[in-house]
């Protein structure tokens, strides 16, 4: 079992539990198709962005395999939530886990994705004790692969064609780490 003592903070980050005033800013990252691009889902309306929200406000806590945790990433020096960032728990059997993220454009290229995610990474092997982590992302999504890789994640798998995604074969590309290689 997972609660984090919220918020959690980093050297340039405040991670927290999204809040229903969290809506505008949700709405402007997840409405832009450049974002939803080599995600499942298309760019969502205003209807679709507050459906998300509320589900995102009920993943605080990490109880049982297949629940997850879904935090606000804000800038500590501004107070603006600028995405998410994601911990599931895909197997207690096998103690395996998945980290995900997603930041708003404006906000790319600072390596706050690589914080959030490190972050993600330690609440997985220090909070929840997983034995392994991993990140799956579009085989064309190389921004994020970049962000595995500065986490010290290994590329394990390019799974060519094996999903049908908005109308279109796509890869899958899947990067690990496990708990011995983990480097706070």
């Amino acid at each position: 079992m997972l609660k984090p003592d919220y918020p959690l903070i980093t050297p340039r980050l405040t991670l927290r539990p999204f809040t229903p005033d969290d809506l505008d800013a949700v709405h402007a990252f997840e409405s832009r198709p450049d974002v939803t691009r080599y995600l499942y889902w298309e760019a969502r309306d205003l209807d679709a962005t507050r459906a998300g929200l509320d589900t995102k406000i009920s993943r605080t806590a990490i109880t049982a395999e297949g629940d997850g945790l879904n935090l606000a990433v804000v800038r500590r020096d501004t107070g603006h939530l600028i995405g998410l960032a994601i911990l599931m728990w895909t197997s207690e059997q096998h103690r395996q886990g998945e980290i995900g993220y997603i930041l708003h454009p404006d906000h790319h290229g600072h390596g706050y994705a690589t914080e959030a995610a490190r972050e993600m990474l330690r609440l997985g092997f220090e909070g929840l004790h997983l034995h392994r982590i991993v990140g799956r992302l579009d085989g064309r999504n190389t921004a994020s692969a970049r962000v595995l890789e500065k986490l010290g994640m290994r590329r394990e798998a390019h799974l060519i064609q094996n999903e049908h995604v908005k109308g279109e074969w796509t890869d899958e590309v899947i990067y690990a780490m496990l708990a011995r290689e983990w480097t706070p």
